[in-house]
């Protein structure tokens, strides 16, 4: 029986008449649960290059950019689980490779974009997350991957790297965080300031 069969058992047990669903909660997060760093990458500029040069010159930015940074999550201990449209999703067991691996995904794209034009340049935006997710076969669930999504596609900018107050608590003897707005509404938000703290 596969993952995603043993998981839809366990949903259709919990929508029944009478269920216990905390007994059914744990025993899905005893199978699945897994602590992790969860990082959601974005391109910057989707709309505006594909308008001003179209979609096959985005595509190659992609490709190019899935290039240069599917290995350094790897070398940092990372697994890519998606690759959809201009995004990575990736996992990490240590909160600190994640960091080092954003922070190396920066650092590689500021040195690609000097000599090129504008329209060449790849900028690239994270989020960061961390805590109790559901691992289920390729894909991830949980409230830090939601959040890290919200901030590597919407909150950040070409070169942020932006993590959730979970991740920045268990992170908490590492300075170079600065505070950077609440996501969600109540949550708060912190920006890695390069030049401190891990090295890439």
């Amino acid at each position: 029986m596969t993952d995603t069969e043993v998981l839809n058992n366990y949903l259709t047990a919990r929508r029944q008449s009478g269920a216990d669903r905390a007994a059914i909660d744990a025993a899905i997060f005893s199978h699945f649960g897994r602590e992790q760093a969860v990082m959601f990458t974005d391109l910057v500029g989707f709309s505006r290059l594909v308008e001003a040069f179209g979609i096959l010159h985005f595509l190659q930015l992609i490709q190019e950019s899935e290039t240069l940074f599917t290995p350094l999550i790897k070398q940092h201990g990372g697994t890519c689980l998606k690759q959809e449209g201009d995004s990575l999703l990736a996992v990490f067991d240590d909160p600190a490779q994640a960091l080092a691996c954003a922070r190396a995904m920066v650092a590689a794209t500021v040195a690609l974009n000097p000599p090129r034009p504008p329209e060449e340049r790849i900028e690239v935006c994270i989020g960061l997350g961390f805590g109790t997710v559901l691992r289920v076969e390729g894909d991830v669930w949980g409230s830090q991957v939601n959040a890290a999504s919200k901030l590597g596609e919407e909150m950040a900018k070409g070169g942020d790297i932006l993590v959730t107050q979970d991740f920045r608590a268990a992170l908490a003897n590492v300075q170079g965080f600065k505070p950077h707005g609440t996501l969600f509404g109540t949550q708060s938000v912190f920006r890695w300031q390069d030049g401190q703290g891990l090295q890439p």
